[in-house]
């Protein structure tokens, strides 16, 4: 799963710690407003009035350092954020307000992928003109050479899909001990073509492709596990520094970007000072007093938490500077039918009815940083939102109804059960929650013992098949603005992994859900697709599998000065390739 944003994370195959710690009181990068404009508070769009102009100094404060900044070791949406600067692929994100920020676009390559018939194999043509920071030129063989290095052991850490969909990849093992041979499932033909042929249709691999995977590295230039020191950039800064791991990068323009070659990132600073390590409450504190360097410095991995928001009240000029941002993301209550009683459904649909959906909202953080859900999927278009509520619970439960199937499944004195959750306080898996959902279940008479274990030891314990807890708190969040990265690690009975992180948590293996997620692959028209992971999403929430709680909202402040802010539904958070300071 995804941890908590979309800087640095998210999902398909690691546990959560992600894309930036992004914490509902205070995350991937895993991506937008409420309304178009991506409107703060006071109906303005935030940020400091008048036209973006080139120079200055960009601050990012953040409390969870940029480590492992290597195209292969880092897994973000989108390509990430601040490594976005430096690293262009092969696709992107739209660098646009709300839902129109959920499309893939050309960066690298003239378009976002030429599929054939079956979309089993995807030839991308590279753009005329483009060079790294040392003025060479960026080849195919570059992609291709960063793509292999990807898969060496000692750069792991960055998004899993390659080694599943490429043809050779599950068992490839880099460059470093292929003696020169590469991975022959990808061809480049002349140095500006590059074609992927891929184990089975693939109709979303423009969105995989905005991976930094994907960015290209030349072979002469890479130092292994040290290339995080000063990867050569191919985008519009250059790193001149990275102290402590990623506490301290220090990114300058690098000459050779051209902007013509380059329609999605601005780069409006002449340079960007990353300081990393900061407490939450710091990094917000120094946003509102914006003195100094601080008046043009924003955060890519810090939210306001409920008491901040309350500070801000109705101060007009603070309210003005906080951006709203919604990242496809999802808060749910898992069950493990394989234990018992939740192997009864009319067990695990009480439990969806009692659920109190307010109080649950009021420990996360309140209703400007939650919204409810009964869906799996996000309520975005991009991610194929299908609305649904199998077992309404209204706003605050419906206990009544609840007892009722409790007696039908053979409880008609009530039952007691154990729900897991994080000591963490995240206000999305921690003790308030947790206490939120055991107070709503004693009205319906479930007694709910709490068993909160330290982050990683609960990490580790709800992704273990072989140990998932009956009943626990968990999130999802999306690697890119669609249903695939949403319902296939989680529902998928082939991504059920016995000797390691799985992500399946009903272990559900249904031949007709396996079925249509394959047929749904096959598809390159996006809005079909996302029609049909709707109607997947409706269909498996029928067997209540899961009690969907809420979908985060992102609230985070910027420096008086910062000017032109963009905050989109891929991201959720503002965009530091459009910020300027001047």
């Amino acid at each position: 799963m995804s941890s908590a944003g979309p800087d640095r994370h998210l999902i398909a195959r690691r546990v959560a710690a992600v894309t930036v710690s992004l914490v509902l009181a205070g995350g991937a990068v895993a991506c937008g407003p409420e309304d178009a404009a991506g409107k703060a508070g006071s109906g303005d769009k935030p940020g400091a009035a008048g036209a973006p102009q080139s120079g200055g100094t960009l601050t990012v404060l953040n409390s969870e350092p940029q480590s492992d900044f290597d195209p292969a070791r880092l897994y973000t949406s989108g390509g990430g954020n601040v490594p976005s600067l430096v690293f262009r692929t092969l696709t992107t994100r739209n660098r646009e307000d709300g839902a129109a920020g959920t499309k893939v676009v050309p960066d690298l390559a003239t378009d976002t992928g030429r599929p054939n018939a079956d979309a089993t194999e995807w030839t991308y043509t590279l753009k005329d003109g483009l060079k790294y920071e040392d003025g060479s030129p960026i080849t195919s063989a570059d992609i291709k050479y960063g793509i292999e290095r990807s898969f060496a052991a000692e750069l792991s850490g960055g998004a899993p899909y390659l080694r599943d969909w490429l043809v050779g990849g599950e068992a490839y093992e880099g460059p470093y001990k292929d003696g020169g041979k590469g991975l022959d499932s990808i061809v480049v033909p002349d140095p500006k073509t590059i074609v992927f042929k891929l184990r089975k249709p693939e109709g979303e691999f423009p969105f995989v492709a905005t991976q930094t995977q994907f960015a290209p590295v030349p072979k002469a230039k890479d130092t292994g596990v040290k290339y995080e020191e000063h990867p050569v950039s191919s985008g519009p800064y250059k790193v001149v520094k990275n102290d402590n791991d990623g506490e301290h990068l220090t990114l300058e323009r690098n000459e050779h970007w051209d902007e013509k070659t380059d329609e999605e990132r601005k780069a409006y600073p002449d340079k960007i000072d990353v300081r990393s390590g900061l407490d939450a409450a710091v990094i917000n504190q120094r946003l509102t007093t914006s003195s100094g360097p601080d008046a043009a410095a924003v955060t890519t991995d810090t939210n306001l938490g409920p008491a901040e928001l309350a500070q801000i009240g109705d101060n007009k000029e603070l309210a003005g500077r906080v951006g709203t941002g919604h990242f496809g993301y999802v808060n749910y209550l898992a069950f493990n039918p394989k234990v018992a009683p939740f192997d009864n459904p009319k067990v695990r649909q009480a439990i969806s009815h009692a659920i109190n959906r307010t109080s649950v909202i009021n420990a996360a953080g309140g209703s400007a940083l939650a919204e409810p859900a009964t869906t799996f999927l996000p309520e975005r278009e991009a991610f194929g939102f299908t609305p649904y509520d199998h077992f309404p619970a209204g706003k605050t439960g419906d206990p009544a109804k609840a007892k009722q199937l409790l007696a039908e499944a053979g409880f008609p004195d009530g039952l007691t059960v154990t729900l897991t959750h994080s000591t963490a306080q995240n206000r999305q898996t921690s003790p308030e929650v947790a206490t939120a959902v055991q107070q709503a279940l004693a009205a319906a008479g479930i007694t709910v013992k709490l068993e909160g274990l330290e982050n990683n030891a609960f990490n580790e314990k709800r992704w273990d098949a072989q140990n998932t807890p009956g009943f626990f708190l968990s999130r999802w969040g999306a690697d890119w603005p669609s249903g695939a990265p949403f319902l296939a690690p989680i529902f998928d009975g082939r991504q059920i992994v016995t000797n390691g992180s799985n992500y399946n948590h009903a272990q559900l293996n249904d031949p007709a859900v396996n079925a249509e997620i394959d047929e749904i692959a096959k598809l390159t028209d996006l809005a079909a697709a996302g029609k049909r992971w709707g109607a997947l999403d409706k269909k498996i929430g029928e067997q209540a599998l899961d009690v969907p709680l809420f979908h985060p909202v992102y609230k985070r402040l910027v420096g008086k000065d910062i000017k032109n802010v963009v905050i989109s539904d891929w991201t959720g958070v503002l965009d530091v390739s459009q910020v300027s300071v001047k």
